[in-house]
Order: structure tokens, then C-alpha cells, then sequence
């Protein structure tokens, strides 16, 4: 299965990962290229809530560790890298992320990743509101707001904001959900003569499946830009 390949890549190389991407060739880009690895790192490091629309609830919790597989342009990563030849197709982000439950159906989550192979890490944070809470015969739809910024690389910085609608339903201890939003994303070189700042502005369409057996486990696909992001977590929530 495709996605259990590509999370299997995310856990087994995400050292590599720091190792062999530290994007400090990104002088030898041209703009085009440039563009390219905007679009490529806004589709990695966009905010991921990995939850459902339904709330949390004034008491609730969702903790959990995650990793995202995000398929990229290998060439363009070659040539950002310094390298003849990248090993990996996809860029693998690992992350640490909270969600609490507010009154009024808000929730709020925050997420981290760090790199410190490269000295790079990636911080975020969400508000949500399910302004229909869902119940026993209807869905619960939610609206969230997300930020995220990819610092730390000497070349480049990407900051990244996002807003999604999305709806779920659960049954029993399934919950499947979905939603469409839109990510605006700029990428500005450091200190690099010759090349600007890129901004993207992509639809991103998500689906995921919410399994909670005490144990919660969670699994998410979606596209932003043309380019596929699988993405599985586990945790606790209630």
C-alpha cells in the first residue's frame, strides 16, 4: 500500500532527511527554480491538523506524534542541495502536536517539528471553531485558521498561513472527515543576490480517518500545488 511505503520512508530516513537536505545550494537556482521549490516546501511544511471538524469540548486532549511524506520535484531539490543526486522522492516532517478543547466548540493546536542535524525546525499553530458541533444524525463542520513557519536554513525562510473549512461524522470508533481550504505561502531567499521572494497561493484538498481504540491513530492524504502528502499519526484523545 502506497501510503504505509512512503510513512515507512518518513520513520526509517527522516535523520537522512536532515542529513541530505540542508538547502544550502539555493544560490545555484534560477527564479523558475526558485519558484518550483516555493510551491515544493509550502506542500511540506503547510500546518497539518490531523483531527476531525468535530470539537474537542471544553475538557478535551488530542496529543500526538506525526509524520507527513510529502512527494517533491527531485531535480530541483538536486540543485538546492548541492548534491548529483538526491536519495529520497519525498521530504519526510516528523512532528510533536497538541490540541485543547475551548468552550463555545474552539479548539486550539499547536505542532513542532525540529531538525537538528541542520539546525532547521518548523512551527505551528491553529484555531478552530465547529460552528455546527455535530451529533447523532448530522456532521459537525468546522472552520480553522493555521500558521507555519520553516526557519532555522541560512538560504531560505517559509512562512505559510492557511484556512480550511471541513466536515466529519463518527461512527462508533470511526471518524471520517474531509474539508478544501487554501494555503498562502512565501519563500524568501537569504541574503542571496539574483532571486526573490515566491509567494503561493494553492487550494489544498484533504480527506483523513480518525480511529480511536483508547489508543488514537490517525491517517490523512491531500494535495497542495499538484503534489500528494500522506500523513499518520498516534496519540491520545478525549
Amino acid at each position: 500500500m502506497k501510503i504505509s511505503k512512503i510513512l515507512a520512508v518518513t520513520v526509517a530516513l527522516g535523520s537522512s532527511m536532515a542529513s541530505a537536505g540542508e538547502l544550502d545550494s539555493i544560490e545555484e537556482l534560477l527564479q523558475p527554480e526558485f519558484q518550483n521549490l516555493a510551491e515544493n516546501l509550502a506542500a511540506a511544511t503547510v500546518y497539518r491538523s490531523l483531527s476531525p471538524a468535530e470539537p474537542l469540548g471544553t475538557l478535551g486532549f488530542d496529543i500526538s506524534v506525526s509524520a507527513s511524506a510529502t512527494e517533491i520535484d527531485k531535480r530541483v531539490f538536486d540543485i538546492a542541495n548541492g548534491v548529483s543526486d538526491w536519495d529520497l522522492s519525498v521530504l519526510p516532517v516528523p512532528r510533536i502536536q497538541v490540541h485543547k478543547g475551548l468552550p463555545f466548540n474552539f479548539d486550539i493546536g499547536a505542532a513542532y517539528t525540529g531538525l537538528p542535524e541542520v539546525g532547521a525546525s518548523i512551527i505551528g499553530a491553529e484555531l478552530k471553531w465547529a460552528f455546527v458541533d455535530g451529533g447523532i444524525a448530522i456532521p459537525a463542520i468546522a472552520v480553522r485558521a493555521s500558521y507555519s513557519k520553516l526557519s532555522g536554513i541560512d538560504e531560505i525562510e517559509v512562512e505559510n498561513m492557511g484556512f480550511d473549512i471541513s466536515i466529519s461524522k463518527g461512527f462508533a470508533m470511526l471518524t471520517p472527515y474531509g474539508g478544501i481550504g487554501l494555503v498562502m505561502s512565501e519563500s524568501t531567499p537569504q541574503n542571496i543576490p539574483g532571486l526573490k521572494a515566491e509567494t503561493v497561493d494553492e487550494t489544498r484538498v484533504f480527506a483523513g480517518l480518525n480511529i480511536n481504540l483508547g489508543m488514537n491513530l490517525g491517517f490523512e492524504v491531500d494535495t497542495v500545488a499538484g503534489l500528494t502528502t500522506y500523513s499518520a499519526k498516534v496519540g491520545i484523545r478525549f
